[in-house]
């Protein structure tokens, strides 16, 4: 098991190495000057120099991304500033270091993503179990239905809906944002309420979906079988049984959704106003700002290559069958 998590450690810190080299190198050498679209639409030529300078942009390429990636490890100088580790590098639209932009912006999407996750792995795991204990049944039919309507529907579609109907016409919730959990619960809650129900939406039927598709194969195996033909009680081989090896390609799944969703939830987050991770994506795209681009990119890779790594381990205790050497 030792060996398995040391060879695992180390092979996702070298995807993480390759992803930061490529993504370096994508935004920083593939443009014509990214200094030039650093400085914005009023750049005087001793700001463009400066900038260039900062970003290390006329120093060999190989140094740059050597600067760059000792600089997150323990930190850089960027111009006359010292940049603490994690540097990601510095925004000269924000003008203050990426990683305070980020670490600033990350308890929204952290509160977005935990109350989603909450709703769509109880509704949607919930249904898909239901609908195989049910398989042709009218709650069958009915969980089908939805998991197809629910996979077609866009979130910038019905959450522009939502808000119109719950909050402008029918006043039921307040206006959604971002509200710190510590200036209030209730004001937390209920500005994120409805962005956590219109995520939750778009997931639970994809995951409705895949626990039924799972669920009703583990039933056809032949352990399954062997166990109910024992005697055992029906709880037992629905839920010991094939519930355990059924979850498996879910939790595969959710591993990868969780490392995607807190690397920024775009739309999401551009739709009801939450000032998070990836409306900040959105915000850097609107005004060419990449160091803050590279930065979002390197956070959403190292959210995925962790939750690999974690759904890899947790194999072992969802199926027994898996063996970890």
């Amino acid at each position: 098991m030792a060996r398995y998590l040391v060879r695992r450690v180390l092979g996702a810190l070298v995807i993480l190495l390759v992803v930061t080299a490529v993504t370096y190198f994508l935004f920083f050498t593939a443009p014509s000057d990214p200094a030039r679209l650093s400085c914005g639409s009023v750049c005087t030529p001793a700001s463009y120099l400066q900038i260039k300078h900062n970003m290390g942009l006329d120093q060999p390429v190989y140094q740059q991304l050597w600067q760059y990636l000792s600089g997150i490890v323990a930190g850089r100088d960027i111009g006359s500033s010292h940049c603490d580790a994690p540097c990601l590098g510095y925004s000269f639209y924000n003008h203050k270091p990426v990683f305070d932009t980020l670490s600033g912006r990350f308890p929204a999407t952290l509160s977005l993503v935990c109350g989603a996750v909450l709703v769509f792995l109880a509704l949607g795991v919930g249904a898909g179990l239901i609908a195989a204990a049910r398989r042709g049944s009218a709650t069958d039919k009915a969980v089908s239905v939805f998991a197809l309507v629910g996979a077609a529907v866009q979130i910038y579609f019905i959450g522009i809906l939502a808000r119109y109907f719950f909050v402008d016409r029918l006043r039921w919730l307040p206006q959604p944002g971002y509200q710190p959990f510590t200036d209030g619960l209730g004001d937390w809650f209920g500005g994120m309420v409805l962005a956590w129900l219109v995520l939750a939406v778009v997931y639970t039927a994809s995951y409705s979906r895949y626990t039924r598709s799972s669920m009703i194969d583990a039933l056809n195996d032949d352990a399954v079988r062997t166990a109910r033909a024992k005697g055992l009680p029906g709880s037992t081989v629905f839920f010991k049984y094939a519930g355990r090896a059924a979850l498996t390609p879910v939790v595969t799944i959710f591993g990868l959704d969780l490392g995607h969703l807190l690397g920024g939830a775009m739309i999401t987050e551009t739709t009801f106003n939450i000032a998070g991770i990836g409306q900040t994506a959105v915000q850097a795209v609107e005004h060419q700002d990449l160091p803050t681009l590279v930065g979002v990119t390197l956070i959403a890779a190292f959210f995925m290559v962790l939750f690999g790594l974690i759904v890899d381990l947790v194999y072992g205790l969802i199926d027994p069958r898996v063996r970890l050497s």
